[in-house]
């Protein structure tokens, strides 16, 4: 079993009923892959939320495991954040997150925003339409 971390773009397309998201959501259960998320997507999503849209979200995220995010997590961030930044490259602190919490958990990350995420050791999939 290989989990799969699905950034808050994929979720928001899921959300939305785009169909690429859905038929890859699909495919996972042939691939053994399982699908989870992290603190940073759950806030990203709910703060994006439009009105009426709080019982989808509500089902889709409790749907979904959330792997940790700690003290570790944030060291690799903000490490990353900081090697990036002496290259001149700006990477966000929630996509930092996200890209820790997939690399502590052994996930892929499944992002419509490949490069935002030019981590060494971050396994990306374009989710993109």
């Amino acid at each position: 079993m290989s989990l799969l971390l699905l950034d808050t773009p994929v979720l928001i397309d899921l959300l939305r009923g785009r169909q690429h998201v859905g038929q890859r959501l699909t495919s996972l259960a042939a691939r053994s892959s399982v699908p989870v998320i992290c603190a940073v997507n759950v806030e990203e999503v709910w703060r994006g939320a439009r009105p009426g849209d709080e019982g989808r979200i509500e089902r889709l995220l409790r749907g979904l495991r959330t792997v940790p995010l700690g003290h570790g997590e944030g060291e690799q961030a903000g490490r990353w954040r900081r090697e990036f930044a002496a290259r001149g490259v700006t990477l966000t602190q929630g996509d930092c997150l996200v890209a820790a919490a997939a690399v502590s958990a052994g996930a892929r990350l499944a992002t419509a925003n490949v490069r935002d995420f030019p981590m060494r050791g971050l396994v990306v999939e374009d989710w993109s339409p």
